[in-house]
């Protein structure tokens, strides 16, 4: 140790306690943290390996899956992306991006620099894209791959996806899917819906640490990849040497952090305990009482009803209101975050997240007391009572 460093200032490790109510990470249960703590095993010791059979089958059943290809990767989301990319795309594949928003955007940055013909298909930011541009857009084209976010979260958009997938089949591309806000908050179904590729991340709706990234490929996407005419670029993400670790064979490629793994089976446990179904229709009827709430008190939400995200909510910023101000005073005072907006949402709007184990009641209506005081004292007319109006929704839902 250096002379002169002084470890006595480098205290006992204790973050303060937050609500987590920001576009990711969303809160985590006990149990899940509990799960991380337990004792650390080899990353090829046969426990650890009937744990990561457990994890890939739970895995399957949230992504409603029967691809073999599905796994956990060594990441956050946007590795999920990345592998998803490096190991699909070849220099002048045609590639179709939906880009109406960040994410869509991060996915024409990446196809770019592996060398694709890039076919972005714009739609305006908090819409959803329309089939008619899809359309559009493909003719005359022979994308391979057809790339869309499914839940968007620099805009709180929902995609619907049923015709736009129909018509990149049409034209003979593989869909891959970014379900990253979507995954264990809204219906998500590999195998129904005709997703070829589909990665997501473990900080949203699945509620565990940020650090895996939850991916799935079918038997046409696994086939593409092992027809490639050159070498993945990435060795890290190459999936025909992580699929063997994760496969049968069981064969080493890279040291899995495996306490992760951990987290992430216990979390996926959650999610299954409470069913699919029941954790779907309780992260809607959350979001139907934030937007009671907001529309109560004066303000207004961004995106239009038919195309809104209930694990991402973008609330319109008063006038009078300053935005960094309003969300250092829901942290300081309330100890609730939430997040700022993005690109040209930027200083306009709030990004209030409802994922996981953040997707309470307790949360929704905290959030509404607090915006409701925080906006106040800068002057902004607060009109009407957006507590009183959730819990109207959640009266009115325990009756149904």
């Amino acid at each position: 140790m250096p002379r002169d460093f002084d470890i006595g200032k480098y205290h006992d490790l204790d973050p303060v306690t937050r609500v987590l109510m920001g576009p990711g990470p969303s809160d985590v249960p006990p149990r899940v943290l509990r799960a991380m703590a337990a004792p650390t095993l080899g990353h090829l010791d046969p426990e650890f390996l009937t744990l990561m059979s457990e994890t890939q089958e739970l895995l399957r059943a949230v992504f409603q899956t029967d691809n073999a290809l599905t796994i956990p990767v060594s990441g956050t989301g946007s590795a999920g992306m990345e592998a998803c990319f490096v190991n699909l795309i070849e220099p002048g594949d045609q590639v179709a991006v939906v880009v109406k928003g960040v994410f869509g955007a991060r996915m024409v940055d990446c196809a770019s620099r592996l060398g694709a013909d890039v076919i972005p298909i714009e739609a305006e930011w908090g819409r959803a894209v329309q089939p008619e541009a899809v359309e559009k857009a493909l003719q005359g084209r022979q994308p391979k791959i057809f790339a869309v976010v499914h839940a968007e979260t620099s805009t709180g958009v929902l995609q619907p996806l049923s015709e736009i997938i129909s018509l990149a089949k049409a034209w003979g591309a593989l869909v891959l899917l970014d379900c990253v806000t979507s995954l264990g908050g809204v219906e998500v179904k590999l195998d129904a819906w005709g997703i070829d590729a589909a990665f997501s991340g473990t900080q949203k709706c699945l509620s565990c640490p940020p650090g895996l990234a939850p991916l799935s490929f079918n038997d046409q996407a696994v086939a593409k990849v092992r027809a490639r005419k050159s070498k993945v670029p990435s060795w890290y993400l190459d999936l025909t040497m992580v699929g063997d670790y994760w496969g049968a064979e069981r064969k080493y490629h890279h040291t899995a952090p495996v306490n992760m793994i951990y987290a992430l089976r216990e979390a996926l446990r959650i999610v299954l305990e409470e069913g699919l179904e029941t954790r779907f229709a309780r992260h809607w009827l959350h979001h139907r009482a934030l937007v009671a709430g907001i529309e109560a008190m004066g303000l207004r939400m961004k995106v239009p009803p038919e195309e809104r995200l209930a694990t991402l909510n973008l609330v319109v910023i008063p006038e009078g209101a300053d935005d960094l101000t309003t969300r250092r005073a829901l942290l300081a005072q309330f100890g609730l975050e939430i997040g700022a907006g993005l690109g040209p949402f930027a200083g306009k709007v709030w990004r209030v997240g409802l994922q996981g184990h953040s997707a309470t009641e307790r949360n929704v209506m905290l959030f509404l007391t607090a915006l409701t005081s925080v906006l106040r004292a800068q002057g902004v007319k607060v009109s009407g009572d957006g507590p009183a109006a959730a819990q109207d929704v959640y009266a009115h839902a325990g009756r149904s």
